[in-house]
């Protein structure tokens, strides 16, 4: 079959070990994203079979009308806003999404938590700029840690939280509460205390039109003028600007992010880089060797199944 790979930023993707399943099949790689209907359709007006990345390429319903060949879009991870499932579902395309185990994930929300208490890379770059200490950073233990939504990263932070002497609770929805009580997390009293006693703020929800813009600019003031903001999530949970504004306003006091509006962000033109109290990093969450080879691996096994008409992990 034809397959078009969009995204692949660091061009690794011929290079991991799964790739090796994709032989026998025509594959075209691309190392950057496109944006207008223009250029995806001449990226893809041949492809039978798109791989998508995460969400780095949106594929809608004007340019699904001009893509007469394409039968499946393979997901790695899962399913978001990205994809126009009513569209694909009515012109008979399958799509078809993966898992990984979101440790990889995990890790770099802690990364991002204690590099910002510890103010880690301004004390690095000052270092590099002959210069010796210039900051005192916070610790993590005994902190009050809030982990808004208990999905399986969210599972994993809590647990990682109580490690360091974090006094970790939990928001969500009330399936997510329910599933925090029963292994024994604490549950914070309300929506607003969540937000105004929490020291730290981690965002952990999936991206769907109920969790669109659920962070609105009212929770972030309610934030405490010394905590901390974390989303490695999706950009889109929070309200637009919003995060912006109140970082601005100082409350909260800092922020830590992975995520954007519009990937990829090139010449530091989001606003967030700009700001002195948020730390970025470029999506970098699930950008992990071993969590490639899995997220990427049950994508072409997807494919490989759906040509033995074993069509698996199917979401349309």
């Amino acid at each position: 079959m034809k397959i078009v790979i969009p995204d692949d930023y660091q061009d690794c993707v011929r290079h991991l070990e799964c790739f090796t399943k994709l032989s026998g099949h025509e594959v075209i790689i691309f190392n950057d994203t496109v944006h207008t209907l223009e250029d995806k359709v001449q990226r893809f007006q041949d492809a039978q079979v798109i791989i998508l990345t995460r969400e780095r390429t949106v594929i809608d319903r004007p340019l699904l009308e001009l893509l007469p060949n394409l039968k499946v879009i393979s997901q790695t991870g899962k399913v978001a806003l990205h994809i126009d499932l009513d569209a694909c579902q009515q012109k008979g395309i399958i799509v078809m999404e993966g898992h990984g185990s979101g440790s990889a994930t995990a890790e770099l929300n802690v990364l991002l938590m204690l590099a910002a208490l510890r103010n880690f890379v301004d004390e690095v770059n000052r270092l590099h700029e002959g210069k010796w200490q210039g900051s005192v950073g916070r610790q993590l233990s005994g902190k009050r840690l809030g982990i808004y939504g208990y999905g399986r990263i969210g599972k994993q932070l809590c647990q990682i939280g109580k490690v360091f002497g974090a006094k970790v609770w939990v928001w969500g929805r009330q399936t997510s509460i329910e599933k925090a009580k029963v292994d024994g997390f604490e549950i914070a009293p309300s929506r607003e205390e969540f937000f105004s006693q929490s020291d730290i703020v981690n965002l952990q929800l999936r991206l769907n039109p109920q969790t669109q813009h659920i962070v609105q600019a009212q929770d972030l003031a309610l934030m405490k003028k010394d905590a901390l903001l974390v989303n490695a999530s999706r950009s889109e949970l929070i309200e637009p600007e919003a995060l912006y504004n109140a970082l601005q306003l100082g409350r909260p006091g800092f922020a830590a992010v992975d995520v954007y509006d519009h990937e990829p962000v090139l010449y530091a033109s989001d606003p967030l880089i700009k700001l002195p109290n948020c730390l970025c990093s470029p999506h970098l969450g699930f950008v992990e060797l071993d969590n490639y080879e899995t997220y990427y691996g049950v994508a072409f096994d997807n494919i490989n199944a759906y040509i033995k008409g074993e069509i698996s992990n199917r979401v349309v």
